[in-house]
């Protein structure tokens, strides 16, 4: 563990999720009158993300100064998170080419074995059901859109 990556990074997510809460109060609220409208779903994540970035931020104070001069940098923490950066990044400009479940399965299979799963079969079972899962809940059940399969799979 940085601690010094660590605050540094608590401090830009906390940053992210006030940009989430400020950026959610330009989306238009619901037309009928409720108070749950496409705004609370953003707005609800910045809170979320500011209060996690805070725990972590006094965590890593909680450790103190000490234990960060302490610690051996290891370049392959580096490379490894650089390599998923990457992926992400590739992950979204994918996503509407092979569609959710194609492109969140790849993802999470490469992310899962760059963070080091020794079990390749265990992690595309769970990669395959998450991908799937979300799909069926948020397209199915809760009506929602995104990216389905390619049109050239002919399915």
């Amino acid at each position: 563990m940085n601690l010094m990556f660590d605050r540094i990074g608590s401090l830009f997510f906390a940053l992210v999720g006030a940009l989430f809460i400020a950026e959610s109060r330009n989306i238009s609220s619901s037309a009928y009158g409720s108070q749950v409208g496409p705004n609370m779903f953003p707005f609800g994540l910045g809170v979320i993300l500011i209060l996690l970035s805070l725990r972590l931020l006094w965590e890593t104070y909680k450790k103190g100064v000490a234990a960060s001069s302490s610690e051996s940098q290891s370049p392959q923490r580096y490379k490894r998170f650089l390599f998923i950066l990457a992926a992400t990044v590739l992950y979204v400009l994918v996503l509407e080419k092979l569609g959710y479940v194609i492109s969140s399965f790849a993802f999470l299979l490469y992310a899962f074995t760059m963070m080091g799963s020794k079990n390749i079969l265990k992690s595309g079972i769970v990669s395959l059901l998450f991908s799937v899962g979300v799909y069926v809940i948020y397209v199915h059940l809760l009506k929602g859109t995104l990216p389905g399969l390619p049109a050239w799979l002919g399915v």
